[in-house]
């Protein structure tokens, strides 16, 4: 097992490498040898067009020094297993030989040479701030003791909410449905900016997020209260916050998912979705996020798994369509920045092309980085094999690669791509940051039904509450269950509050329990969760009802369960079930204002020509 150069010896390559590129950029020096062990150095963030040449000409001095093995594996943004890249659990050793045939992550690095790293929970990457600031050195000594030594670009899908994989400690902010319903752009940028610099800190510099999907659809499965909302020209507005936001903080942020993922009802991990507009109704819906985001200067955009007949007649997936890649996103909107695939272990990229096929069509396409193949040998050998048969050239490599070396230029990798133990104390789930989330949070709530004024409640006059409903698992593994933190959150108001978890789908036997556990109470809290026609979470409510004892539903994913909930005396929407956004709702529910405004229409289920809540549309006290 390859183990990474010492601390001392890889602040000596970095100095020692910094005169060496300058030299090479200058043309007064020696360019880099292929076995050359020191990391390229170049400066940080290129100042006008005479700058840019300037740095292009370093950085493709050592793209000529690559060998075509690892210009491929530039390409590629890989999971691995583990909490260490070199002594991962025998568990993860025991996963990473399965999937990947290495044993940890600096095996990984050594053998297929990859660009970029993505973090999971459940590939065990992210326990604690200090093990993943751990991880990520180690991932870089790794690179940088390669042949041809150039740091990763390390990732992850931080979009807070429902879709968060660096947990508590860290600052968890509210998702982007919320902050929709919230509608600063100014709180979008700040949130944006403090989970940058967290990210940052633990040496995560790539982050897959802003959603830029304008969700149009209520029944859009995948994406729902990941966007910010159903409005073009508002989500337009956060999006450029929040890029603004993230790379001002020093890390990558990544549009998704182009060109639009807004209005399906696949999800595309399992199946492949299409999207049935017209050219003229995604230059209206779903493309002014991605054009503002461009606009704003974005690091890099994601594919989405989708067909969209009216840009591709083919019916190829957007990730695999040159017309929609090249055609459309470079050509027509002018970006020539990075673009990173959907992770290519979906179900929605691999229904029309084999494991083999599509990393090659994704290049073809014009796509930049190959995100989590599900056989990495399988794809890295096909573009290996794609190039030498002449089906891919070199040159079109190295178009790819330049793109990638100038991001991680511009973040400053090729400077130090390490963090401290430090800078992790100084910056993850600080309170200055805990205390900005709190704030935003309590702008996103949002009330939507208060009959006879039931809301607020007052510990003092309506102290006993119970407090049932869903209980899903969360995104981090580092919050809930909700309805325990919202009983805790309402008992830290002052009530007395009881917790029964019902379930998403509540069997009579569950329900009964609930009804004679609301028996002597002053209310009852039901969270729900996507309440379809046929939901037993309706029966629960309308059981509740029945007891005459008040009812307050709060909608703690889609805001559309207002629609199925009738017999609630009061709904709220607080568009995640993350403890962020549940103390938020409990803190409306003891007295606080709420403040949010629906970001998306609700129509009614059975007749939706018929808007039953605008956008725009919220009460307060």
């Amino acid at each position: 097992m390859q183990q990474g150069p010492l601390r001392t010896s890889r602040r000596t390559l970095l100095t020692v490498t910094a005169t060496a590129v300058a030299a090479a950029a200058a043309g007064t020096g020696p360019a880099f040898t292929a076995h050359a062990q020191e990391a390229p150095e170049v400066t940080r963030t290129p100042q006008g067009s005479s700058d840019r040449n300037h740095k292009d000409r370093a950085l493709r001095r050592i793209i000529a020094r690559m060998s075509l093995e690892e210009k491929v594996g530039q390409l590629f943004v890989s999971r691995v297993y583990g909490e260490s890249a070199t002594d991962p659990a025998q568990a993860d050793i025991d996963l990473n030989l399965a999937q990947l045939g290495v044993r940890s992550a600096a095996e990984l690095i050594e053998k297929y040479h990859v660009g970029g790293i993505i973090y999971f929970v459940w590939a065990h990457n992210v326990r604690e701030p200090h093990q993943i600031a751990d991880l990520s050195n180690g991932l870089q000594d790794a690179a940088l003791g390669q042949d041809t030594p150039i740091p990763l670009l390390i990732s992850t899908d931080q979009e807070h909410g429902i879709v968060c994989r660096v947990g508590k400690p860290a600052t968890l902010m509210p998702g982007a449905m919320a902050l929709g319903a919230n509608g600063s752009r100014s709180d979008a940028r700040r949130a944006a900016r403090i989970a940058g610099r967290e990210l940052a800190a633990v040496g995560i510099r790539q982050n897959y997020a802003p959603v830029a999907d304008v969700n149009v659809n209520p029944g859009n499965i995948v994406i729902g209260v990941r966007s910010f909302g159903a409005d073009p020209e508002a989500v337009a507005g956060l999006v450029t916050a929040q890029v603004d936001g993230y790379q001002g903080a020093g890390i990558v942020s990544t549009a998704k998912h182009f060109p639009g993922h807004g209005d399906t009802e696949n999800d595309s991990h399992f199946e492949l979705p299409w999207i049935h507009h017209t050219r003229e109704q995604l230059e209206e819906l779903d493309l002014p996020p991605f054009k503002a985001a461009i606009r704003a200067g974005i690091d890099s955009i994601m594919t989405a798994h989708i067909v969209v007949p009216a840009l591709d007649p083919n019916e190829d997936p957007a990730t695999l369509s040159h017309p929609i890649l090249t055609g459309v996103l470079r050509e027509q909107l002018g970006y020539d920045g990075v673009v990173v695939t959907d992770a290519l272990d979906m179900k929605g990229v691999r229904t029309k092309y084999g494991d083999d096929r599509v990393p090659v069509l994704a290049l073809k396409a014009g796509v930049d980085q190959l995100l989590n193949p599900p056989k990495l040998d399988v794809a890295w050998n096909a573009v290996l094999n794609a190039v030498k048969s002449g089906e891919l050239t070199e040159e079109r490599l190295d178009e790819s690669i330049l793109r990638i070396l100038r991001l991680k230029d511009k973040l400053g990798l090729f400077d130090d791509p390490h963090t401290t133990h430090r800078a992790v104390d100084r910056t993850v789930g600080v309170r200055a940051h805990r205390k900005a989330a709190e704030k935003i949070a309590d702008e996103t709530t949002t009330l939507l039904v208060n009959k006879d004024r039931v809301l607020p409640l007052a510990p003092r006059r309506t102290p006993n509450v119970l407090v049932a409903g869903v209980d899903p698992a969360s995104p981090s593994g580092t919050t809930g269950p909700p309805t325990t933190v919202f009983t805790a959150a309402l008992t830290g108001l002052g009530f007395t509050a009881t917790a029964l978890s019902t379930g998403t789908a509540p069997s009579a036997a569950k329900i009964d329990e609930a009804v004679a556990a609301a028996a002597g109470k002053d209310a009852v809290v039901v969270l729900t969760s996507n309440v379809s026609a046929t939901s037993s979470q309706r029966t629960l409510v309308s059981r509740l009802a029945a007891t005459g004892v008040p009812v307050v539903a709060i909608a703690v994913n889609r805001p559309y369960d207002v629609a199925r909930l009738p017999d609630a005396k009061a709904v709220l929407a607080a568009y995640s079930w993350t403890d962020t956004e549940l103390e938020a709702a409990a803190r409306v529910i003891a007295g606080t204002s709420p403040k949010g405004r629906l970001p998306v229409p609700v129509q009614d289920p059975d007749d939706p020509a018929t808007t039953l809540y605008a956008i725009g549309y919220g009460l307060s006290y």
